[in-house]
């Protein structure tokens, strides 16, 4: 009887690790598409969607935000993009990433995750926003649904930093700091 309960306990506290990303730090992110929707430039004071991969993220420092177009999910890493607006990085040589979910909202919420992307892309056009509708870069990635995830790129697109969930005051000061000296 006791095997049996360390056996369900084991299996319980473990299991939660296959849902883990498969992001390695000092290895470039999985290659991945995303050609539904995809990256929303600005197109005079209208924005349009022209297919967007993974290859385009080296060039420049990056924290790639991934989040589920859910409210919670986007309101969980708000102080780390507030931390980064607030440390006005050089746009030379950094730039911050978002990928929204379109295919991880609420239900009927679809239009919204779409128009709030949009305006998003307008309010910081010296940003990338990703509008991902099929979870192609969740897929590819291994991240949790419903969840975000911050990610530091270096220059050559390598991983420095990655986390999902929500980030401690640390964790992103730590992110600052990495930031700081990647663009030094």
């Amino acid at each position: 009887m006791k095997k049996q309960i360390l056996a369900l306990v084991c299996g319980v506290v473990f299991s939660g690790s296959t849902w883990a990303h498969n992001l390695q730090l000092e290895q470039s992110l999985p290659s991945v598409k995303v050609s539904e929707y995809g990256e929303i430039v600005l197109a005079g004071k209208d924005t349009a969607f022209q297919p967007w991969g993974s290859a385009e993220l080296a060039g420049k420092v990056r924290v790639v935000h991934h989040l589920a177009g859910r409210t919670a999910a986007k309101e969980k890493n708000q102080p780390m993009i507030d931390a980064i607006k607030a440390s006005h990085f050089n746009p030379v040589k950094y730039q911050t990433t978002t990928i929204i979910n379109a295919d991880d909202a609420i239900v009927g919420t679809g239009i919204f995750v779409k128009n709030s992307a949009q305006k998003g892309k307008q309010e910081n056009p010296h940003s990338q926003v990703v509008l991902d509708d099929k979870s192609a870069v969740k897929n590819a990635w291994g991240l949790n649904p419903k969840d975000s995830a911050i990610i530091v790129l270096d220059k050559t697109g390598k991983v420095k930093f990655v986390k999902e969930g929500k980030l401690s005051d640390s964790d992103i000061q730590a992110v600052i700091s990495l930031v700081n000296g990647l663009t030094k």
